[in-house]
């Protein structure tokens, strides 16, 4: 008798539960999801942005008479009768030379000192460089209203009371725009004014050939928000033009709810207004990319 020897028993081989691939369909149904939801949060935006300029153009745009919603949101009936009387006021047309006196020349006088300013901190050596910049930029940190009423009084004493002078001088001294021009103009190479002042060149000659067309971009910056700055102000021109003649068109439109001016007029004189910032926009548009992109950055 022979025994048999049985092998023994050998676990069948456990088989793995195949893994269920993600469907590429479900990856794209969610992607789509999320740029609906984007781009629909995003439009929401943009309608909440752009409604009050468009009432602002409609309501400009009504004949004379009462106001009811929403039926005077709707864009007729069409009527230029507000712009008419607006355009046609020889005040407003006063008022807008004033702020046009008062934006440009501030533009021009705020540039050409915080860039000689700027310039002088970021590539110059004197005495007190360090502490006569940070005090000056100290004035950031006082508030508007303390300075007013002193400058007003010097401004005052000096006969400057209703003169474009006496409104524009005061702009001039802006912290904010020599601090900015200081951090672009630091950015430049030293290696540009070594070589200009080998060549013979004067202080002045380095500013005017190689400051000033090396900082175009920070220069188109600062324009657009001084411009900005200046068109709306209304506090300053307030108070140091109290003439009817030396009215700016933010304190010249103020005045006009006082009396009893329908609201497609005032609206109308609004948009008048907003006209020659977004202009300023428009020009000094590429320029003002390229200077929110690089200010700050070091080379």
């Amino acid at each position: 008798m022979t025994d048999t020897i049985t092998p023994p028993a050998t676990a069948a081989p456990a088989t793995e539960r195949p893994r269920r691939a993600r469907r590429p369909y479900l990856a794209d149904r969610a992607g789509r999801g999320w740029v609906i939801g984007r781009t629909a949060l995003l439009l929401a935006g943009a309608v909440l942005t752009l409604f009050p300029f468009y009432a602002m153009v409609v309501l400009s745009l009504k004949p004379t008479g009462p106001v009811t919603f929403p039926d005077s949101l709707l864009p007729w009936p069409f009527s230029t009768e507000a712009y008419d009387q607006v355009i046609g006021a020889k005040s407003v047309l006063r008022w807008m030379g004033n702020t046009l006196v008062y934006s440009v020349v501030s533009v021009v006088g705020v540039l050409l000192f915080a860039s000689m300013a700027g310039y002088a901190f970021a590539k110059k050596r004197f005495p007190g460089k360090e502490t006569m910049f940070w005090s000056f930029l100290a004035m950031l940190m006082v508030p508007y209203h303390v300075t007013m009423i002193p400058t007003f009084i010097i401004i005052s004493e000096l006969n400057g009371v209703d003169t474009y002078w006496g409104m524009i001088l005061p702009t001039l001294a802006n912290a904010q725009a020599v601090f900015l021009m200081r951090q672009f103009i630091a950015s430049l190479p030293d290696s540009l004014f070594e070589a200009a002042r080998l060549d013979g060149c004067s202080e002045w000659r380095v500013y005017v050939s190689i400051v000033l067309p090396l900082i175009k971009p920070i220069l188109a910056t600062l324009g657009v928000f001084v411009f900005l700055w200046h068109w709306n102000d209304f506090l300053w021109p307030l108070i140091v033009g109290q003439s009817l003649d030396m009215r700016t068109l933010t304190t010249g439109i103020a005045s006009l709810q006082q009396e009893n001016v329908p609201l497609n007029m005032l609206l109308a004189g609004s948009v008048v207004a907003f006209v020659p910032i977004f202009m300023a926009y428009l020009i000094g548009q590429r320029y003002f990319q390229e200077g929110v992109s690089t200010t700050g950055i070091k080379g």
